[in-house]
């Protein structure tokens, strides 16, 4: 998880990812943030975001983020 508040800091410095549980619903994190998060998870971690996965459960904290990473590593 410290790779991607790493990620997440380097997109939007100045949030306390660690803690923050609605990135979305706060508007902490754009649209255009989001795809820039996909795009370097999907180099950092060499999985492959699909757009059903672009919904705002999966990128509301560090910790959804992570569990969605997690869930396509497996697959």
């Amino acid at each position: 998880m410290e790779e991607i508040i790493a990620i997440l800091n380097s997109i939007h410095p100045g949030v306390d990812f660690a803690k923050e549980q609605h990135l979305i619903d706060d508007g902490l994190l754009s649209s255009m943030e989001i795809m820039m998060l996909a795009a370097r998870l999907e180099k950092e971690f060499d999985i492959k975001i699909r757009l059903p996965e672009i919904r705002p459960e999966n990128f509301q904290s560090a910790a959804a983020v992570s569990a969605m990473v997690d869930r396509l590593m497996d697959d």
